[in-house]
């Protein structure tokens, strides 16, 4: 189901996209104090001519050259500067910059940084806070190999990475969730339906976690789709439910309005969205019998119906997680 139910095409997804970041900052300002999530990718900026790499052609091949002026990426989240971050034991190795994710895949992972590191000094160069980080980056260029010295469990360790091109925001989501097994949510209150205190729970059946808002167009032509999934295939093992940002009242009646037959919660710190990654709605993610995400999609694409609807009856003749 490459590509998926939904894609950033036309004006009205990315008004969602806009509209969500704006929504989830203004709830979650708080929640989000501790991290910097521009930094989830430390992007640097775009080199002298800031000059964005050039697309791929539509059969999906790199356009020759496409990497001269692409944005080196790392790969990974940080504390927002100024934040300190937990504290260390005494005697241990302190300061630098705390790690809070590393995206699978990543420069950063394959090089071995984990979640709870603390980068200490990134191609020689001494880093207190994020922006230090993203600077160093930016300084270089896309197959630049860089030594990171870090620290982990107090103890001084060192790395080294290549950096790579910077990936569109729906192949990273991808590659942070296809694959491995869903995060679990939590902080979220059901408030339509059956909505499970716990994605452990629904071990054994496929799940389809749709992330979405009742202002956002797209999300209100996908909601009947997967109602139908729901009807469809119920019985059989499927499980839709939808989180949403906003407040419980505003969302139960929404749900009644709109008939939605499955589980529906409220995520209300966001905590599960950001767990995710999902930055634009709707943002559909297919977790299989076993726990494990076997898609992502973002945005809504009308022709994405019948694959859908494929890849969940493969999913539910796969055995039963053990």
């Amino acid at each position: 189901m490459s590509g998926a139910l939904l894609g950033p095409r036309g004006r009205a997804t990315a008004f969602c996209a806009l509209a969500f970041i704006v929504v989830v900052v203004v709830r979650a300002l708080r929640a989000l104090a501790a991290v910097a999530v521009a930094a989830l990718l430390i992007a640097a900026p775009t080199h002298a001519r800031g000059e964005s790499p050039p697309a791929a052609g539509a059969g999906g091949a790199s356009i020759p050259g496409a990497t001269a002026h692409a944005r080196p990426w790392l790969g990974v989240a940080m504390d927002r500067d100024g934040a300190t971050g937990a504290a260390q034991p005494s005697g241990t190795v302190t300061g630098g910059v705390h790690v809070t994710h590393v995206i699978r895949g990543s420069p950063a992972e394959k090089a071995g940084l984990r979640e709870g590191d603390r980068l200490l000094r990134v191609a020689g160069t001494p880093v207190a806070q994020g922006s230090d980080v993203i600077q160093v980056v930016s300084a270089h260029a896309v197959g630049d190999a860089l030594d990171v010295v870090f620290a982990r469990g107090g103890r001084e360790q060192s790395t080294r990475l290549v950096l790579t091109a910077f990936p569109s925001q729906d192949d990273m989501l991808r590659m942070d969730l296809v694959g491995a097994f869903a995060p679990p949510w939590r902080d979220v209150e059901a408030v339509s339906g059956s909505f499970p205190a716990s994605l452990a729970s629904l071990r054994g059946h496929v799940v389809l976690l749709d992330f979405w808002a009742t202002w956002c167009g797209p999300c209100r032509v996908v909601i009947p789709k997967l109602d139908e999934l729901q009807a469809r295939y119920g019985a059989q093992g499927l499980n839709v439910l939808g989180v949403s940002t906003e407040g419980s009242q505003e969302v139960a009646l929404f749900a009644q309005r709109m008939a939605m037959h499955y589980g529906v919660a409220v995520d209300k710190h966001a905590a599960t969205t950001r767990a995710y990654g999902v930055y634009s709605l709707p943002t559909l993610v297919v977790i299989d019998k076993r726990g494990v995400v076997r898609d992502v999609s973002i945005g809504f694409d009308p022709a994405s119906d019948v694959r859908l609807d494929a890849t969940v009856r493969a999913l539910l003749a796969e055995p039963a997680a053990p």
